[in-house]
């Protein structure tokens, strides 16, 4: 069974720019990773950080090395829905003998964050930012807490809503549940793609485009 708890943050104006510009550099890096990740048709998660952390934790020293390791995640987990999903109008098997598209994200994308980048503790919680850790009051039912306890996390995104409010949301997964799905934390192959096995293109997020080469 899956489960979403979704957190807004209180932020004041400096922490909104704080995270923003957290997101405006994670998002550079995605980027940056994008066009090897179509040269090289190469998106397993552990690949990709094999082949590209060094040289991107040297460019964006800024970021913090969990961090690259996480938007390294975020490319490989897009460019299994892009790529690799079965609905997919750019599936790799509907492209023989042409270029992949590249993706871009745009500045709004999300940040995942990871249990090294985020700490839970009663009433508090702390992430990561490029100033150092930013601290909110938090308040959950109890239900919730008790999901924390008894659940497997696994993801944590930081979107900003339509009303400016930065939001977390935690995916968590039964206890019970088969490790068949990829989370930050995890390490599977590309084919476990979890619930985007059958994204169509209209699912493909407002934040990420597609640019298809020219024939």
């Amino acid at each position: 069974m899956n489960f979403l708890i979704r957190v807004p943050l209180n932020t004041s104006p400096e922490q909104h720019a704080r995270l923003c510009e957290l997101r405006a550099v994670f998002a550079r890096v995605c980027n940056e990773l994008a066009p090897q990740v179509q040269q090289s048709r190469v998106w397993n998660r552990v690949a990709l950080h094999h082949l590209h952390y060094r040289s991107l934790r040297a460019k964006f020293p800024e970021l913090g090395s969990q961090m690259v390791c996480n938007a390294i995640y975020a490319v490989s987990k897009m460019s299994r829905l892009i790529y690799q999903a079965a609905a997919s109008p750019y599936n790799v098997s509907r492209l023989p003998g042409k270029p992949l598209p590249l993706l871009k994200f745009a500045d709004s994308c999300p940040v995942y964050f990871d249990r090294h980048t985020l700490s839970i503790k009663p009433g508090q919680l702390s992430l990561f930012t490029m100033d150092g850790r930013m601290r909110f009051e938090l308040q959950l039912d109890a239900d919730k807490l008790a999901l924390f306890e008894q659940a497997k996390l696994r993801e944590i995104v930081l979107n900003e809503r339509l009303d400016k409010t930065f939001e977390l949301s935690f995916f968590l997964v039964s206890a019970d549940s088969p490790d068949t799905v990829e989370g930050v934390d995890g390490d599977v192959s590309d084919a476990a793609l979890g619930d985007a096995a059958a994204a169509p293109e209209s699912s493909i997020p407002e934040y990420v485009s597609v640019e298809v080469a020219p024939t």
